[in-house]
């Protein structure tokens, strides 16, 4: 089921970007539901113009997330000093401590803005959670997990130590969804003590065939480390479809294979 801008403002990285992946490489994409149809070829030629622009885009979307922070005329009047090889306004020196001085602007911002996040997400989930204790067909646990029987099943409940497969959806409580096995169109499978707290108590209550929806409190899902669209203290909401608890792995040697020896 997670990273935000790490990136410096100079010449080196950006190329380095670029090089990594943005420009002149591919860039990482979300794993499709389904294969997808083969994108017809381009007929767009890598001429000087098209090269230019694309590295423009690749550079503009990598300053976007600092738009406030920068004056664009002067960053051009920089690249193009630095480019022909002439006289910069700063030395290296100079460029290093505002380089320096800088991230640790922006470290600050962002510890600040996630603090913000934190207590703001906090104070909603427990309100969602306490509106949620007055539903009567959620029912909770000692620990703070709710959960609702959305379709009963009669097979066997899985314990701590089992690999389980499922199909689930997971939301935040404004209703954006995070994560969908059923969106893949393929369940997914773990073990059930290397999931987050909420699953591992959640699932145990069910049994092979059944459907559950759970809320979950941030303090038994990620806490303050809720990766990606998730965020901080994020109380999470998902549907759970229990397919079934899978066997365990055989200790029993493959055919024609020769067990270790014992030392």
């Amino acid at each position: 089921m997670s990273q935000f801008f790490k990136k410096t403002l100079t010449a080196a990285a950006i190329v380095s970007a670029l090089a990594a992946g943005s420009a002149f490489g591919d860039e990482p994409k979300a794993k499709p539901a389904a294969p997808a149809a083969a994108a017809p070829a381009s007929t767009v030629k890598a001429d000087k113009h098209n090269i230019s622009y694309m590295v423009g885009m690749d550079v503009g979307r990598s300053l976007s997330q600092i738009k406030d922070e920068i004056d664009l005329a002067v960053v051009y009047q920089a690249m193009q000093a630095t480019i022909a090889g002439g006289k910069t306004e700063l030395s290296q020196e100079d460029a290093q401590a505002v380089r320096n001085e800088f991230m640790q602007k922006l470290q600050a911002k962002r510890a600040a803005e996630e603090k913000a996040k934190a207590e703001t997400n906090k104070k909603q989930g427990d309100e969602f959670l306490a509106k949620k204790k007055a539903d009567k067909n959620v029912k909770w646990t000692e620990s703070g997990l709710g959960y609702e029987v959305v379709k009963a099943g009669n097979g066997p409940k899985p314990k701590a130590t089992d690999t389980v497969e499922v199909h689930y959806t997971g939301t935040l409580i404004d209703g954006t969804k995070f994560d969908s096995s059923v969106d893949r169109g393929q369940p997914a499978s773990f073990p059930l003590n290397g999931v987050i707290p909420g699953w591992t108590e959640g699932l145990q209550l069910m049994p092979v065939g059944s459907k559950y929806k759970f809320y979950i409190p941030s303090n038994l899902a990620y806490g303050e480390h809720g990766p990606g669209p998730i965020g901080p203290n994020a109380t999470l909401i998902f549907d759970v479809e229990l397919l079934k608890i899978m066997p365990p792995a055989s200790d029993k040697p493959a055919d024609g294979a020769k067990p270790a020896e014992k030392k």
